[in-house]
């Protein structure tokens, strides 16, 4: 295998796998589910595209049609779901984070 297609490999994973913890520290951190969602949907759908470049780097014969079909699919459907888990919130009525404090009531969910 070519030491580039390694490095390359190398790289994405460790991007990759930093962009997933970021997701996930965002999502137990960050304050109401609004938040949680915009973490969700940014972070974790640039740490699976970066994991799927690095397959695609790091087997031999790696079908890079079937990677880009991967990666396009991601593109679409992650932040399409988060988009949905924050109108489920909206439409549930759960309360806003307004960086001093919870809008309306002050509890976080109602």
């Amino acid at each position: 295998m070519n030491l580039w297609c390694e490095i390359a490999g190398a790289l994405c994973l460790l991007a990759g796998l930093f962009f997933l913890v970021v997701a996930g520290v965002g999502i137990l951190r960050l304050p109401d589910v609004y938040c949680r969602a915009h973490a969700l949907g940014k972070a974790l759908t640039l740490g699976v595209i970066l994991l799927l470049l690095s397959l695609g780097f790091l087997l031999e014969g790696a079908p890079w049609w079937k990677v880009g079909i991967a990666v396009s699919f991601q593109l679409v459907t992650i932040p399409v779901a988060s988009h949905l888990l924050c109108l489920i919130g909206y439409r549930r009525g759960i309360t806003r984070w307004s960086g001093r404090g919870w809008l309306d009531d002050g509890s976080p969910g109602r």
